[in-house]
């Protein structure tokens, strides 16, 4: 009797924790839309499209003229040149320099064509690649999904295994008390019951555990309230096996799924980086000019002149001497500062040019680089060969799997139907007394691994089916 008060006392917990927090329902395509939006692995994905779009841009940009403008102020001293005046000059000085120079290619063998040409396929692999996050993880949500669902039919079979038991268990009460059976069918009954109520709680553990899992692709907090819809596993839409033939659906997913479709954008983007490659080794042709102008603080300029009538020395005719004056007049000068603006005006200067790099030797970095280009080619196209190869292989041994799941399915329902039989005729022989309380638990325990080696037959053969109807592009449907 206390065993039986203690068993349900447990029941009684685990149901109040179980249903004490009324969560909202969640439908496998809201889950799928939130993981989306919040999953960290298809967050990461969406910043590699992003970088891709960045370098995509970057390229583009690099065809526009490069403008950029240069200052300095230093101090110079001792025997150097002025650079305003460019004369030597023993006086130290302080410089303010600015310059604005700009350069545009003219022909580079089309390497910035093709950059930019690689770059958007490199930008279409990365919008595939989150495409394909997006679908890995999907479909992780299918399984977890289901999981959810097979392990919430796992815990109504133990509550009406445990029903079941407790029925039994009157029953048996009644009869002991009327001396028609031993008191040790009852103690047998109980543990029986005991075994169920572990049962149970097994299955609602291995719930929390899908549940936890389901947070963790959503990103959900673990201690967030959580509910999923319960849709009748016997009304999930399955396709038949005769539409998802494995030839038809592999055509289907070759020229459809997000991998097959980056692998494809992979290869161009590689061999578009083989004649980027290639070009460098040519001469480029480039115009640059420049703008510029300096300031110096020793900079002086005439601020007046005074002319000077002096003689440059005497000359004596006969017996007369008389001054030599020069025959233009000699000046006094006077010097100021020249100012900030006036100097970078006075010293502005200017220059256009034509520019041809032509490489020679480089320690055969741009050969070695040319070559490293054409093999990585080569191991992309080996990559799309096996991810292709793989894909067949998966689509295969899905249909394998679906197949084998069909025919588990069919036979774990006979099965049932057999132990049910069974087990009704060892309940209505235990009633009259014509079979041991053993032989009733070894009866009911059988119905019961029938029934749920049945629900997950039952659930392996719908993922089974859905990932074949996800292969041939259908998505995932609940």
């Amino acid at each position: 009797m206390k065993l039986h008060v203690t068993v349900l006392f447990l029941f009684s917990v685990i149901s109040q924790y179980s249903f004490s927090q009324p969560a909202e329902k969640w439908d496998l395509k809201k889950c799928v839309d939130y993981a989306w939006a919040n999953n960290i692995s298809v967050r990461q994905a969406s910043l590699q499209k992003d970088m891709a779009q960045l370098n995509l841009q970057q390229s583009k940009l690099a065809r526009n003229p490069s403008l950029g403008l240069n200052t300095s102020l230093n101090y110079s001293s001792g025997r150097n040149q002025d650079p305003t005046s460019f004369s030597l000059t023993t006086v130290g000085y302080l410089v303010n320099n600015y310059s604005l120079q700009s350069s545009v290619n003219l022909f580079n063998w089309f390497t910035q064509k093709n950059t930019i040409e690689s770059n958007e396929w490199a930008l279409k692999a990365s919008n595939e690649g989150f495409e394909k996050a997006k679908n890995d993880l999907a479909l992780n949500i299918a399984v977890a999904y289901l999981q959810i669902l097979l392990s919430r039919e796992q815990i109504n079979l133990a509550k009406a295994k445990i029903a079941q038991t407790q029925a039994q268990l009157e029953s048996t009460r009644k009869q002991v008390a009327a001396g028609k059976l031993p008191e040790l069918n009852n103690v047998n009954i109980e543990a029986a019951l005991a075994s169920d109520s572990s049962s149970l709680i097994t299955a609602q553990t291995s719930e929390q555990q899908s549940v936890l899992q389901m947070k963790a692709l959503l990103n959900l907090d673990a201690a967030s309230p959580f509910d999923v819809v319960m849709p009748p596993v016997d009304l999930i839409p399955i396709e038949s096996l005769a539409d998802l033939q494995p030839d038809a659906v592999y055509q289907l997913a070759i020229s459809s799924m997000p991998q097959q479709k980056a692998d494809e954008y992979n290869l161009k983007s590689a061999q578009k980086s083989v004649d980027v490659a290639r070009a460098s080794r040519y001469p480029t042709i480039s115009l640059f000019g420049s703008l510029g102008s300096a300031y110096n603080n020793k900079a002086q300029q005439i601020k007046s002149a005074t002319p000077l009538n002096v003689p440059i020395g005497t000359v004596t005719v006969g017996a007369s001497q008389y001054n030599v004056f020069p025959s233009s007049p000699l000046y006094s000068y006077t010097f100021e500062k020249i100012g900030y603006f006036n100097q970078l005006n006075q010293n502005f200067r200017q220059s256009i040019g034509i520019g041809v790099n032509i490489p020679i030797t480089n320690g055969g970095v741009l050969k070695t680089n040319w070559s490293r280009a054409q093999l990585n080619v080569k191991q992309v196209e080996l990559q799309k060969e096996n991810n292709s190869l793989s894909l067949k292989q998966d689509i295969y041994k899905a249909y394998t799997d679906a197949v084998a799941a069909v025919q588990k399915f069919n036979a774990n329902k006979k099965a049932v139907e057999s132990s049910q039989k069974a087990y009704d005729y060892a309940m209505k022989r235990y009633d009259i007394g014509l079979l041991s309380i053993y032989d009733l638990i070894a009866a009911q325990t059988s119905l019961q691994q029938a029934k749920s080696q049945l629900l997950y037959a039952q659930y392996d053969y719908v993922f089974k089916m859905k990932l074949l109807e996800f292969y041939k592009g259908q998505g995932l449907k609940l």
